[in-house]
């Protein structure tokens, strides 16, 4: 007999993996296309695979050392004691959806349990070192959930990776990883904890307001604004629904694309995380009663405004996912005149859980080669880096791939 522990886990599943932006799959397609866990195994590909035609082709006209994965997070447990936090209620089965994510997450990224921190680390230095020399990632810290006092909300934060912590880690690793800070604009001291992050060498920094409790369109954030300008930083910051990381309140509206326009209007360089490919939006535009569209669309709309083509840009991290993937991802391909506004990202660890992403449903859609198919998942049983770099090389839509800049990344932050 099931004990009561894995009972809630097992009924928890689904939910979590809608939680961590599931959503509906293809027509036809199994959820299930190479189990539920990471099987975990050597990051370096077999030499068979790794000599193999698909592999190669990817690398083609591609110069490795100026290929940065722009979206790969850095997360733990707090075993090391160094930083990095995690909510009580990711350990409680009271908490079913927070538990199994854990779990999910953890199995992702390959962790030892005992460990958690070491090992997040060292796999993800190990499918870094698997890619031709001079690739990087660039790691992302993550601030709490703030008040509108500017007061850090433990109890509405999923977790927390601080600046110090993060750098250190890129910074002992510099052959391998960048580093973007985490600032709650609303701290008090985030101007200063800006100049900081900049000293120390960070190239952007990260937010997700529909978690952290930011709303990109307050006055409160101009000041922060201002001070990005200043130290010609991008602002990497996440836009529509969030899937993955508790959003609290009202949190999904703040993930409306059209809340950047104020920080664009200040000249701040502006990275739309997925380019705002999941959920809906209220066109504010129209008011705050306007009718809902796709934020998709709404982020077309910012994209396509001649002012704002020198500060705007669209990463494609988490695009190959299944609740994205038929939103955003032929229309990005068509459109050359953006390739020179996209940056490549991967989103890592999610592309390590395996239920998020059905090579086989792309292959469906038309945007894969079917005979790809099981090269691509043999490569994301080792590398989910690698894995995600090769399949966007990959995609086709209309004849049309990924521009060769979309991937050369390093040029934007250096």
């Amino acid at each position: 007999m099931l004990s009561r522990r894995a009972l809630l886990a097992g009924a928890a599943a689904t939910a979590a993996l809608g939680a961590l932006g599931g959503g509906r799959r293809a027509e036809a397609v199994p959820l299930i296309e190479d189990g539920l866990r990471n099987p975990c195994l050597e990051s370096r590909l077999p030499e068979p695979l790794a000599r193999h035609e698909i592999v190669r082709a990817a690398w083609d006209g591609i110069d490795p050392a100026r290929v940065w994965d722009v979206h790969v997070h850095l997360v733990g447990d707090g075993d090391s004691k160094q930083g990095p936090w995690l909510a009580p209620e990711a350990w409680s089965l009271l908490h079913p959806v927070a538990y199994v994510r854990r779990l999910t997450l953890m199995n992702a990224a390959c962790v030892n349990p005992q460990a958690v921190d070491r090992s997040y680390v060292e796999r993800l230095l190990g499918l870094a070192e698997a890619l031709p020399a001079g690739a990087r990632c660039l790691l992302l810290a993550f601030d709490y959930h703030h008040d509108a006092e500017g007061r850090r909300v433990p109890e509405r934060s999923s977790f927390y990776v601080p600046d110090e912590y993060t750098a250190v880690v890129a910074q002992r690793f510099p052959h391998r990883f960048e580093w973007a800070a985490s600032i709650h604009p609303y701290r008090r001291d985030a101007v200063d904890a800006l100049a900081a992050a900049r000293t120390r060498g960070a190239r952007a920094v990260k937010w997700l307001p529909n978690s952290m409790g930011i709303d990109p369109a307050s006055p409160r954030c101009d000041a922060f604004y201002a001070a990005l300008v200043r130290a010609g930083l991008p602002l990497l910051t996440h836009a529509g629904h969030e899937g993955t990381v508790d959003a609290w309140g009202g949190g999904q509206d703040l993930g409306n694309p059209l809340r950047l326009r104020r920080p664009l209007d200040h000249g701040v360089r502006v990275i739309v995380a997925h380019c705002a490919s999941f959920g809906k939006g209220v066109d504010l535009d129209a008011g705050p009663s306007g009718p809902t569209q796709s934020n998709f669309a709404l982020f077309t709309r910012l994209m396509e405004e001649p002012r704002y083509v020198p500060l705007l840009r669209g990463d494609i991290s988490a695009l190959v996912q299944r609740n994205r993937a038929s939103v955003a991802l032929s229309t990005l391909l068509s459109r050359q005149d953006w390739h020179g506004r996209l940056l490549f990202g991967s989103d890592y660890p999610l592309t390590g859980v395996m239920p998020l992403i059905s090579v086989h449903a792309l292959a469906d859609m038309g945007l894969l080669d079917p005979r790809e198919v099981p090269t691509i998942i043999e490569i994301r049983r080792h590398n989910p880096l690698l894995f995600d770099f090769v399949l966007k090389r990959r995609l086709v839509a209309g004849g049309r791939r990924f521009a060769t800049g979309v991937f050369e990344t390093r040029g934007y932050f250096t």
